[in-house]
């Protein structure tokens, strides 16, 4: 293996547009996941032509460069406007915002930018030294294993926020209710479509979570009198210091790594490897009704996993030439178009591909830790204009990164529609956490259960007797318990009476007082 990495180290300083490459490509992955609706997929599918100047180690190197990038960019708007660039941000804007607004923008962003580059570089690790093993255990997860994980994510809920738990179990629930919309995934029937034709694919999840966050934010600000929320705003990224850092190690060795397996696992991706982190920091975090608040462990979390998860995903590409997400099924195109099939010989018959590109993924996470600096300042400059622009602005970017998509105007209607749904949720004081979360780990739980018990012959005890499955089953509900007890001794202690995601004040990003 050692003499593979020399070769690959010789065919890159060799090839010293390898180097150039992979920095222009982490500014372009930045700026397309900084963008709501672009995200990294589009990036990665519109450079796949001009893979063809290059030979195909440049190639992927540059496809890899935008696939790092673009999962770090959408922190920005997460944290910046209450708008996910890409969905595995998501995560990132319920406390990244919420920590924005108390003024500390700035260091916001530096967690978000750390704990990305930290994830970037685990996984990156992970890859270079555990390829093949992690490929082979990601195989032993059938239906009933990825049933239990969602469940594990989903269970979370009961410890999110320090509001009503019936709020956050209605919320859930209301998540998990929206994801039944559509075409029964295993019997083919419409389910609450209505009669609408544009229903029967689903509620599309980038419609929905940009409603959710970008919409609902634009209706808040509109609704508050305070014109304080004009502030004009100069924010500058500040890493965290070493204390910070050391009070958030566990959080990121632990995101890190799940981050990592989740990714390797075929289908899943980058953004469910960040909710179920997400989940459980705060299951794990002795103050977990700060959640929702600006906690910075929030943010460390979703955006360490889901840049641990490039990865991880990069495993199943290169090991077994199966896609682990949906952006490496395009990169997975791209390296077929240029007759590389990706497999377990791949690494035999064309090693300096495969190590130029672990290599190059770790070049390009510690790139984006410099680059990034700079880019979320440049971004932060709209934060100079008056919100009577920007509101307008990010409604019709949002618009139109939506309908980009998939060229339908019904994936338009379904994000105003969702702004109001997560405006009201808002007003009510339920949690979007726990909405979010049934939303995407809703159909993850649905369509693996049911294929589980197809494949036991509709017989439960068999998904309860696996090992993991089992294992993971009975953790959720011990930490369902839990989570229950924790919220009951809270609200008695009388801490923290607040909602995970209260009606914001006037929003204000503070200007200055924030290092670079």
């Amino acid at each position: 293996m050692l003499e593979a990495y020399v070769d690959a180290l010789a065919y890159m300083a060799g090839n010293p547009i390898t180097f150039v490459l992979i920095a222009a490509s982490v500014v372009w992955g930045i700026a397309f996941g900084a963008v709501p609706g672009l995200t990294g997929i589009v990036g990665v599918a519109l450079l796949i032509p001009f893979t063809f100047l290059f030979d195909p180690t440049e190639g992927l190197l540059l496809l890899a460069g935008v696939y790092v990038g673009s999962t770090f960019g959408g922190s920005i708007s997460a944290i910046l406007f209450n708008t996910p660039g890409s969905p595995e941000a998501a995560c990132t804007a319920l406390d990244g915002y919420p920590m924005a607004k108390r003024g500390e923008a700035g260091k916001a962003l530096g967690i978000a930018l750390a704990s990305s580059a930290i994830g970037g570089v685990f996984g990156t690790i992970v890859l270079m030294l555990l390829a093949p093993p992690m490929a082979q255990l990601a195989l032993q997860f059938g239906p009933a294993e990825y049933f239990a994980l969602a469940v594990l994510g989903i269970t979370a809920i009961a410890s999110i926020g320090s509001g009503s738990i019936l709020k956050g179990l209605v919320a859930g629930l209301l998540g998990l209710a929206v994801a039944t919309v559509g075409l029964d995934p295993i019997t083919g029937m419409p389910r609450y479509t209505f009669g609408s034709s544009e229903l029967l694919t689903g509620i599309g999840f980038v419609p929905a979570i940009i409603g959710v966050f970008a919409l609902a934010e634009v209706l808040q600000r509109v609704s508050e009198s305070d014109r304080s929320a004009d502030a004009i705003t100069n924010v500058s990224t500040k890493l965290p210091s070493l204390a910070e850092f050391m009070a958030t190690r566990y959080t990121l060795l632990r995101s890190s790594a799940l981050g990592s397996f989740i990714g390797a696992l075929p289908g899943v991706g980058a953004t469910t490897a960040a909710f179920i982190s997400y989940s459980e920091a705060v299951r794990w975090s002795r103050r977990p009704e700060r959640f929702g608040t600006g906690e910075p462990e929030g943010i460390a979390a979703p955006e360490s996993a889901n840049n641990a998860a490039v990865g991880g995903s990069m495993i199943p590409l290169l090991a077994l030439g199966i896609p682990g997400s949906a952006t490496t099924a395009v990169m997975l195109g791209g390296l077929t178009i240029h007759g590389i099939v990706p497999g377990p010989l791949l690494m035999q018959q064309n090693p300096i591909l495969v190590f130029s590109v672990f290599i190059g993924m770790m070049l390009a996470n510690l790139l984006m830790l410099v680059i990034g600096i700079r880019a979320a300042r440049y971004f932060a400059l709209v934060l100079r204009a008056p919100y009577a622009l920007v509101g307008p602005a990010i409604v019709v970017m949002c618009m139109t990164g939506v309908y980009a998509i998939n060229s339908n105007v019904a994936d338009i209607a379904i994000m105003l529609a969702f702004g109001v749904v997560g405006f009201g949720l808002r007003r009510l004081g339920y949690p979007i956490a726990c909405f979010i979360i049934g939303l995407v780990l809703g159909p993850i739980a649905e369509v693996s259960l049911r294929q589980g018990l197809i494949l036991s012959d509709r017989d439960f005890v068999e998904i309860l007797t696996r090992p993991i499955a089992g294992t993971l089953l009975l953790l959720s509900v011990l930490s369902l318990l839990y989570g229950i007890y924790g919220q009951y001794r809270r609200k008695n202690g009388g801490q923290g009476l607040g909602s995970a995601n209260p009606a914001p004040p006037a929003a204000k990003v503070r200007a200055g007082g924030e290092g670079t």
